[in-house]
């Protein structure tokens, strides 16, 4: 299966927070790693037919989408105000 990993630099995600987490949804998984300031994705993982995106716009919220025809699964990473991840699954 293809691998994505991927890294900010400068993000602040090595020194304390809740540590590596791997979340699970229809289209695949990502793991995470949550700091104290920051989330940095470690591996984005799409299912058989899904295609993978990643967004980071600031070094506390990464959001990773997985594609297919039919489906999309949003998982929606954070530090702010704490660490916690939501998937929104959405058929079309």
């Amino acid at each position: 299966m293809p691998r994505t990993a991927a890294s900010k630099t400068g993000v602040a995600c090595e020194d304390g927070g809740a540590g590596l987490h791997t979340i699970p949804s229809q289209g695949g998984k990502a793991t995470v790693r949550y700091g104290s300031r920051g989330v940095c994705l470690i591996s984005a993982i799409p299912g058989r037919g899904f295609r993978t995106t990643t967004a980071q716009t600031a070094d506390d919220t990464l959001t990773v989408t997985f594609t297919s025809d039919g489906h999309r699964s949003v998982i929606t990473v954070t530090v702010e105000p704490a660490a916690k991840a939501s998937v929104r699954e959405t058929s079309f």
